[in-house]
């Protein structure tokens, strides 16, 4: 019986001795798990503001697909639908715009490969480009007007503004980002490095999506004239 006294007491008194480090990372630690988990956060932040732009092109993919189906019934529901004939500046317009996602395509290598002056030109271009797209549709429209085509003359014509007006009040939306993406002075903030470059994804996914539906939206525009 002494014994196993003599054994638990022995047992106590050694067993703090015996206990486990503490895992890696815990903020007792020597700060090598710390310095781990470090750059997971701006990881974190890049995936929630890609995912979170995914979510907003999908409403407005919606949003067009319910105007185009509109305008595909609409056309064939009677016989008072008009051809219009569409500007040609229209074309000069698209071409300007898909040579802006090639431009903003080129700024994002640049940006990766850290040139960044190289990245501001690139990048200022593009943002030009889309600038001269808003105007070019401008032009459009004033020279629809001039030849007397209106938004309330024709069902035809009614959806070309609309189509052509939520287009571009989207897309004013997208110049504003890519010129905060571009003028921001992103080395004052931390991580800045990171959230430029995710920033840029960000504006270029949305601005090739914005390409990509006026593609569709000049073709489904020829295709009702």
């Amino acid at each position: 019986m002494p014994t196993a006294v003599a054994d638990e007491l022995e047992v106590k008194d050694t067993g703090h001795g015996t206990t486990p480090p503490p895992r890696s990372g815990g903020r007792g630690g020597d700060g090598a798990g710390g310095g781990n988990s470090q750059p997971a956060a701006p990881a974190r932040s890049a995936s929630v503001a890609v995912l979170g732009m995914y979510l907003l092109l999908a409403t407005i993919t919606m949003f067009f697909a319910a105007l185009s189906s509109a305008y595909i019934v609409r056309k064939g529901l009677g016989d008072d639908w008009q051809n219009l004939v569409l500007p040609r500046v229209m074309y000069l317009n698209t071409a300007a715009l898909v040579l802006s996602s090639v431009l903003i395509e080129r700024a994002r290598g640049k940006l990766a490969a850290g040139a960044l002056d190289a990245y501001r030109q690139w990048w200022a271009a593009a943002s030009l480009l889309g600038v001269a797209f808003l105007a070019g549709q401008l032009v459009a429209w004033r020279e629809l007007a001039e030849a007397g085509v209106f938004l309330a003359t024709n069902p035809s014509s009614s959806f070309f503004y609309v189509l052509t007006g939520a287009h571009g009040a989207h897309l004013i939306l997208g110049v504003l980002g890519l010129l905060y993406v571009g003028v921001r002075h992103w080395e004052r903030a931390a991580n800045g490095a990171a959230r430029r470059i995710t920033a840029a994804q960000v504006a270029g996914v949305y601005w090739h999506f914005m390409d990509g539906l006026w593609v569709f939206l000049l073709l489904l525009l020829h295709a009702g004239r």
